[in-house]
């Protein structure tokens, strides 16, 4: 593969690493072509562990201490969920870390990665500074920006920065402070709602300035669903649509059994019992129709 634009996507966690971790691993593995770095103050030895997943040693008053210097201000928070604000800014706080690549991104722990070059092509980097997995507003859990100064520090242009990033308290600053179902209601605008400026309201703006250019669409799919598997490097939906990426925000509270399956195969399917090597309907002996070795490869897709 000739790989025009270097990527690197960066999470921040701390504690110990959930259950539904490897299955993470392992669709890093799948995309050796991007830089998955993990930034946190866990010393476990993580199985499997890819070259293309990088672990930076910070624990969580060191992110404090470098953040307080970059900022110029303090911060005072001790729940590491609050970390999910900062997003927007590890371009600027992990500079150093980002210096030899074009794009830099946040992501999650909590999801599993399909092919993703085969989503984000040459094309749309060529052409879109910020490259978004929702249509309605910025999300913390896929976003990708251009590695230039300008992007890595487009957060600052919300009046609110040091006031979110002052407080203890989870703002949702990231995405869109909570309106997810207002910005998901037909004919409403941020604009509408002048007092969250948000990062979505941020990169709104430049973006109807004509400053930047963005790309809004909604690549994954995040409810319980017996008719998800990862295939191969692939996130597939009932058999017919590739996604770029897996959300299980909703699926690791719900699922029956947390066991993980050692070796990790190839392909498994998210159901209700649990991650399985078949799907919910062949663990009850029902024959289903055989998996398609291609399938539709969507850009508007959520739930």
């Amino acid at each position: 593969m000739n790989i025009q634009h270097s990527i690197a996507l960066i999470t921040c966690w701390h504690g110990d690493y959930p259950w539904y971790f490897p299955y993470f691993i392992k669709s890093c593995i799948a995309n050796p072509t991007i830089d998955f770095i993990i930034v946190t103050g866990n010393t476990q030895e993580i199985p499997n562990k890819p070259s293309n997943v990088i672990i930076v040693h910070q624990p969580l008053d060191e992110f404090k201490t470098l953040a307080a210097k970059k900022f110029g201000f303090e911060l005072n928070f001790d729940k590491p969920y609050k970390l999910c604000d900062f997003k927007p800014a590890y371009g600027f706080l992990y500079e150093d870390i980002f210096e030899k690549y074009d794009f830099w991104g946040h992501g999650d722990i909590d999801m599993v990665y399909g092919n993703i070059r085969g989503f984000i092509t040459p094309d749309i980097l060529n052409n879109y500074d910020l490259i978004n997995s929702h249509k309605n507003f910025i999300t913390g859990t896929f976003c990708l920006y251009r590695n230039n100064y300008f992007m890595r520090t487009l957060f600052m242009e919300s009046p609110d920065y040091q006031k979110v990033f002052s407080s203890p308290e989870w703002t949702g600053f990231d995405e869109c402070n909570s309106l997810y179902d207002e910005l998901q209601t037909p004919g409403v605008s941020v604009f509408d709602f002048p007092n969250h400026r948000s990062m979505t309201h941020v990169v709104c703006k430049a973006q109807k300035e004509g400053r930047i250019k963005v790309l809004f669409e909604s690549y994954f799919h995040r409810t319980m669903n017996d008719k998800m598997r990862w295939d191969n490097g692939r996130v597939i939906f009932s058999n017919k649509k590739e996604c770029l990426f897996y959300d299980m925000i909703k699926y690791k509270a719900e699922c029956e059994d947390q066991t993980v399956t050692q070796p990790i195969p190839d392909i498994f399917y998210f159901n209700k019992k649990g991650i399985n090597k078949k799907s919910f309907w062949r663990l009850l002996g029902l024959k289903i129709i055989p998996k398609k070795k291609s399938f539709k490869k969507v850009q508007i897709f959520h739930n």
